[in-house]
């Protein structure tokens, strides 16, 4: 057990490795340019946010501790056999998740309406990504169809046996998302003559470049990349392409997404992932043993309890992980255009347009926040400006 603790910690070392200096120091970033009712209003916009996912999580761990004590009764009118009555357990469980979570989903609707952050419907809004959202179902599903599998060969140790494959879903997961979200080509010839640029400078091969519509849903603007191998892609939201940004906001934004595949940090996620596999399925394995296993359906509903405990549990360090992966890339985009203030001032609109708390509370940027604050970004390229 010590030498496998050994390995773990040796393999975390590893990926947290960065590029940014460890002798950088960060300035107070300025938030000048911000008008301080815009300040005032996105306070109030992101608190709201906060205080409902609160609410949200206690709703579902409610449901959730309900379905974990009760649904063992549906397991006794099943006659569908171990893994299809599991099976039906786990599907009733997810469509109670997804039921509890309707209400939120659509307060967070009229409070995006209200602050003019969205003009989607309510009821498109329920339904949108309605294939990845099947995808996601499927997949869970497959996990759980595995599970049983193995724990009623090895009811002790199917968790050693499952951790790799749990780890092989999440790549497959990784490598297919792009193929789960509609996305046109990006017909801006500067952006791609730009996009080939950086990725040259970088050391990778160009990445295609695309765009999503998004206008239905908010007006937020945004940009990611995803994918690996052949289905690597950057994507831009349309709404970062309407003439709201400039042409280097917009430049910043792409030698950033560059930089997220040239650290390879699709494939870091998955080897976080695999870290906590392995002590995240044990847990499961052990604490649903009083139900009878994995073997057993009657530990399904238990098991999906467990989790989304550990989900939550998880959160901080999983935005621990996910704020030093995105100041790498802030680092890496500065150091590729070697301009701050572009920099500098698409963090400001970012701010002026989506409503970002660029302060906001330390408890909630620990729960909540899977990049630095607007604040911090704003510091950073000072501090690149200072030391360059």
């Amino acid at each position: 057990m010590l030498a496998l603790a050994g390995i773990w910690g040796l393999a975390a070392w590893s990926l947290w490795q960065s590029v940014i200096p460890g002798d950088l120091e960060l300035p107070e970033g300025s938030l000048a340019g911000i008008p301080p009712e815009t300040l005032a209003r996105a306070d109030r916009y992101e608190r709201f946010f906060r205080i409902e996912f609160v609410v949200s999580q206690l709703v579902l761990l409610g449901v959730l501790v309900a379905y974990a004590k009760h649904g063992i009764r549906f397991a006794k009118e099943s006659a569908a056999g171990r893994i299809g009555t599991g099976m039906l357990l786990g599907m009733i469980g997810l469509a109670l998740v997804w039921i509890s979570q309707v209400p939120f989903r659509l307060a967070e609707v009229w409070w995006g309406r209200r602050y003019d952050q969205t003009d989607s419907g309510y009821l498109e809004t329920l339904f949108a990504n309605w294939f990845e959202l099947g995808a996601e179902f499927l997949f869970i599903c497959f996990a759980l169809v595995v599970v049983m599998a193995l724990a009623g060969r090895f009811p002790r140790r199917w968790w050693l046996a499952a951790a790799p494959v749990f780890i092989g879903l999440a790549v497959l997961f990784s490598f297919i998302y792009p193929y789960l979200t509609p996305t046109d080509r990006l017909v801006r010839a500067d952006l791609q003559a730009t996009g080939r640029e950086y990725a040259a400078k970088q050391g990778i091969d160009p990445v295609p470049l695309r765009v999503e519509d998004v206008t239905d849903f908010t007006s937020a603007p945004n940009a990611y990349a995803v994918g690996f191998g052949p289905s690597k892609r950057i994507v831009f939201w349309n709404t970062l392409l309407d003439g709201s940004f400039s042409d280097d906001e917009v430049k910043t934004v792409l030698a950033h997404e560059v930089a997220h595949h040239s650290s390879d940090h699709l494939f870091e996620g998955v080897a976080w992932y695999a870290l906590f596999a392995l002590p995240g399925a044990w847990l499961i394995a052990r604490l649903t043993r009083r139900r009878g296993g994995m073997a057993s359906p009657a530990a399904v509903p238990l098991s999906l309890l467990v989790v989304v405990v550990l989900n939550l549990l998880s959160l901080p360090v999983y935005n621990v992980i996910s704020r030093h992966m995105e100041r790498e890339a802030d680092w890496k985009a500065l150091e590729t255009t070697r301009r701050p203030e572009p920099a500098k001032s698409l963090f400001r609109e970012f701010t002026i347009q989506s409503l970002n708390d660029p302060d906001p509370p330390t408890w909630s940027y620990v729960l909540f926040d899977s990049h630095p604050s607007v604040q911090e970004r704003i510091a950073m390229a000072e501090a690149w400006r200072a030391r360059s």
